[in-house]
């Protein structure tokens, strides 16, 4: 595929075309330009949301060939837009992510690949990386930004309504649903403390336990002097419509009307490829990196939510952007 022909193709479509005929045509257009090809990139990113796109941005300005590996998967799939974000406040998740794509592909050095990376090796100059369908890629530099996998409690409606109304952070999602009747989700240390965050837009709080509270007698005063609540009966469930929860039915009967819920999930890495290779992670479970993005592994990199617990747009952009430069840095310097 020649530049004259993904320039037109993209200034053609425009971002509503884009929806349609990205996952399809584009993406099954480049998967055989890399195959006749190439097969080696100075930079392979695995992971091609904002974080991702915006390594690939730094790195494609600095005239790196990069390959992108996206599944096309992203963890806020559900969330109906995204805020907090300087300039792109209020739009859906999936537009930034075209806007960013689009803005992308102008750079000729940059190219796509739809789908799974799922195993990588090291080799004598670099790493090799293999896709789900056995495609083998070789690059000097590796960038992962694939993000995390949220492990969903086996409470009924509530997978369907994170992201929409059961939510992970007031500063993407708090103005939204300021002074409405909230939850938190949530004990012990945990509980407490996100209860002291989200009492700030809202006083209409309870601290639902699921169970036996661990709060200390401390604590326990100190949300009762502050008018929130404690509910330490187990939950049958979530009601709610189209994600939007209404009433928490409790496993005794019982329930309680609510429109907003906050809580803490556990979770796992999205690609297991970074731990293959023997990147070290950080005791909540994230790749461990430098003030630079590097990780334990020379010539591998991390940003984005599979390096840090702020998951916002915003800081996924600048640590994407920071990676790209980072990693370019240090193919010059290998270079002289």
């Amino acid at each position: 595929m020649t530049n004259f022909n993904r320039r037109t193709f993209m200034k053609q479509g425009g971002i509503l075309a884009s929806v349609f005929l990205l996952p399809l045509t584009f993406n099954s257009f480049v998967d055989r330009k890399i195959m006749k090809t190439q097969n080696q990139f100075d930079v392979i990113i695995i992971g091609g949301s904002y974080s991702g796109l915006a390594a690939a941005m730094a790195l494609g300005r600095a005239l790196r060939n990069v390959l992108i590996i996206d599944s096309g998967e992203p963890c806020n799939r559900q969330t109906p837009y995204s805020h907090n974000f300087l300039t792109q406040d209020g739009k859906t998740p999936l537009e930034i992510s075209l806007i960013a794509k689009q803005q992308v592909l102008k750079y000729d050095t940059i190219t796509f690949y739809s789908g799974f990376a799922t195993k990588g090796m090291k080799i004598e100059k670099g790493f090799e990386i293999e896709t789900e369908s056995g495609n083998k890629f070789t690059t000097s530099n590796l960038v992962f930004a694939a993000g995390i996998k949220d492990i969903m409690p086996e409470i009924p409606g509530f997978s369907e309504c994170w992201g929409i109304s059961v939510l992970h952070c007031p500063y993407c999602h708090g103005y939204e649903v300021r002074n409405e009747t909230t939850g938190i989700l949530g004990n012990g240390d945990f509980g407490f403390d996100f209860s002291k965050l989200i009492s700030n837009w809202t006083k209409k709080l309870t601290l639902f336990t699921n169970g036996i509270a661990t709060l200390t007698d401390e604590q326990k005063n100190l949300l009762e002097k502050h008018a929130i609540e404690i509910v330490e009966i187990e939950i049958e469930k979530f009601e709610h419509q189209n994600g939007k929860v209404k009433t928490i039915i409790f496993k005794d009967g019982s329930k309680q009307m609510v429109n907003a819920i906050y809580t803490k999930l556990p979770f796992e890495q999205n690609c297991s490829i970074a731990e293959q290779l023997g990147c070290e992670l950080t005791e909540d479970g994230y790749l461990k990196i430098d003030s630079f993005q590097k990780t334990t592994i020379n010539g591998v990199y991390a940003c984005g939510d599979t390096a840090t617990r702020m998951r916002t747009v915003a800081n996924a952009v600048a640590m994407g952007t920071l990676t790209g430069m980072t990693a370019n840095k240090e193919l010059i310097e290998e270079r002289i």
